[in-house]
């Protein structure tokens, strides 16, 4: 893998493949670069792709405290270093982190959010007592329970797609980095969605979500659409957190259409 340095100095790294214009892959929560792994083949047909491990997974780096803001500067500076207009993609927890950090770079070409977990005011999110369960799991060295739990008290997921994800190549990375859940989730109670600071975004952007996803994430679409200025939002049908391995193909179709579609 290649690495890049954050502002704060900590190492990212990143797997590159394919051919043609950039395209930055960014994961969410309890995910590493590998979770992309069903549909990076298709999109290396037409981008070079940067699967990047966010911070305190895999070979990247990590600092001694933990603050969201500095994943969005980690994601700002692969960006940066590309040293081209980049497309960029976030899942979930990443999909927050890119749009943050289209904030901070001015080499984002277009973004695509798949789910970004935004707090909305009245949708809540987490069942109460859950992230401590979390932690409690992780304590007693249960890293897949703590896994399992989150996708399903939480993102929701029914069993046989946490079965699907159990049964991925990318399951012992996950649960390798299932320290990096608590903190995560604690930090995302504390971040607070701000829609003046996005107003003026002028990026291209599309919006995907689930047609049987949870409720705050189609808030959360639903404050973006009415935020961001040049979005287009699609939902998946049939579909909830994981179409990049319940439906790589549509997942794939809808990104393409959007990336290599007209500008505007």
């Amino acid at each position: 893998m290649e690495k890049v340095r954050s502002a704060d100095g900590t190492s990212i790294a990143y797997e590159r493949s394919g051919t043609g214009p950039p395209l930055v892959l960014v994961h969410g929560t309890g995910g590493t670069y590998s979770r992309w792994a069903p549909i990076v083949p298709a999109l290396g047909e037409h981008y070079t792709v940067y699967a990047v491990d966010r911070r305190g997974r895999g070979e990247s780096g990590d600092a001694p405290a933990y603050h969201i803001e500095r994943e969005f500067e980690d994601i700002a500076a692969l960006v940066d270093a590309v040293g081209e207009p980049v497309n960029l993609f976030g899942h979930s927890f990443g999909a927050i982190c890119s749009l943050e950090a289209a904030r901070l770079t001015q080499h984002v070409y277009r973004l695509v959010l798949y789910e970004p977990p935004l707090p909305v005011a009245g949708v809540p999110i987490y069942p109460e007592g859950v992230i401590d369960r979390l932690q409690a799991l992780l304590d007693a060295g249960d890293r897949e329970g703590v896994l399992t739990t989150f996708m399903s008290e939480i993102v929701k997921m029914p069993p046989h797609e946490i079965e699907l994800s159990k049964s991925m190549p990318a399951w012992p990375a996950r649960t390798a980095a299932a320290h990096t859940l608590p903190r995560e989730l604690r930090a995302h109670e504390g971040y607070r969605f701000e829609p003046s600071r996005f107003g003026a975004l002028t990026i291209g952007t599309l919006l995907l979500v689930g047609g049987e996803s949870p409720r705050f994430f189609h808030a959360a679409i639903d404050s973006l659409r009415q935020t961001l200025p040049h979005r287009r939002v699609v939902i998946l049908p049939g579909q909830q957190h994981i179409a990049m391995e319940t439906a790589p193909d549509l997942l794939v179709r809808e990104v393409f259409a959007f990336l290599l579609g007209p500008a505007g």
